[in-house]
């Protein structure tokens, strides 16, 4: 979906196919840094959200920032007003949630848009790596602060593998004191934009459709959540917007889950339906050397995971993350995540990736 706000600045099509770009192109097109228009971004810029970029002379990132904020909240008020008049009818929230996020999506992206685009001279910006790894392998700690449940300490263990445009992912998170177990295996397919083996260019735009299904057994509360998802993610690199932004991404996905709740000795074939919706604004950390990876801050609307949804907001939110993945020298790498939402979930791990450049 990152693809096709892209689209609706005015990003011609070949923008989204990753193009040839040097990367010392991207140093020689970059603006000084300025202090005026860091403050003006800040303060009037949070409200509007393109008037940094204006003070520092770069109209047209200026004007593309203050369209995506204004369909941002387009789309807030055209999702979030029905939900208020209907009074969240169960008939029509999925497709109106969905809307409705969209919006506060496009809005959170222009508003940290604006702030990267201010201080983004300052430093130099990372890249895409070319080329990501065939395999990649990952064991590490796991660690829940939940108020509704027990378990608290997780062996989190995850494989990952490439092939043309296909992608093959798997997990599983256990919980050895409290047999806690969660599992989830799926796949993804590549429908726009190079091979993440082989991107060919210092572009990471993408269009992905993913599938997955999942276990999470709870034994001693007693029951078992298995169900599948189907989703559509999208990547959209925000130097397409203007040269401040280079090194910076953002992504948007859309999906269903369906679920289905067991209980020993009790009969249930009822299934339960979750709308899936994720948003978030990233940067590539490394150019082109040993060190790469990216960090990407971001919502999640699920409630399974483990951090569930944010108790007490309206509508029930989801929860918010921070990762970070990066691979540091030859194969070894390290990641981390944290989440926030009805409960605290924290993880470290180390990676060992095989195949793939740089």
């Amino acid at each position: 979906m990152g693809l096709w706000a892209g689209l609706a600045l005015g990003a011609p099509p070949d923008a989204l196919e990753p193009k040839d770009a040097p990367l010392e192109a991207v140093s020689e097109e970059r603006p000084p840094f300025r202090a005026l228009p860091a403050a003006v971004s800040v303060v009037p810029g949070l409200v509007l959200h393109g008037l940094g970029s204006l003070t520092a002379g770069d109209s047209t990132l200026a004007g593309r920032l203050f369209l995506l904020e204004g369909t941002g909240l387009g789309l807030l008020a055209a999702g979030g007003v029905p939900i208020a008049l209907t009074g969240a009818s169960r008939h029509v929230i999925g497709p109106l949630y969905a809307v409705t996020i969209a919006g506060v999506g496009l809005f959170s992206v222009s508003l940290l848009s604006n702030l990267y685009a201010a201080v983004s001279p300052s430093f130099t910006p990372g890249t895409p790596a070319l080329h990501l790894p065939r395999l990649e392998l990952d064991l590490g700690y796991q660690h829940v602060s939940d108020p509704s449940f027990s378990y608290r300490h997780f062996v989190a263990a995850g494989a990952r593998a490439r092939w043309e445009r296909v992608r093959v992912d798997a997990g599983v998170q256990w919980a050895p004191g409290e047999d806690n177990v969660r599992m989830r295996a799926g796949g993804a397919y590549r429908l726009v934009g190079a091979p993440e083996g082989a991107r060919l260019g210092a572009q990471g735009s993408a269009l992905d459709v993913e599938a997955a299904v999942l276990v999470h057994r709870y034994p001693a509360e007693s029951f078992t959540l298995g169900g599948g998802e189907f989703f559509l993610r999208g990547r959209y690199d925000l130097v397409r917007l203007g040269s401040r932004l280079a090194g910076s991404f953002t992504e948007m996905g859309v999906g269903m889950a369906v679920q289905r709740y067991a209980y020993p000795d009790v009969f249930d074939d009822r299934l339960s339906q979750q709308l899936l919706f994720t948003f978030g604004f990233g940067v590539y950390l490394g150019r082109g050397g040993p060190f790469r990876g990216e960090a990407l801050l971001y919502y999640d609307h699920r409630k399974d995971d483990f951090a569930g949804g944010i108790r007490g907001g309206a509508g029930v939110p989801g929860f918010f993350g921070l990762r970070g993945r990066a691979l540091l020298s030859g194969p070894w790498g390290v990641s981390a995540e944290l989440q926030a939402g009805a409960a605290l979930v924290g993880r470290v791990s180390l990676i060992y990736a095989w195949g793939g450049g740089t």
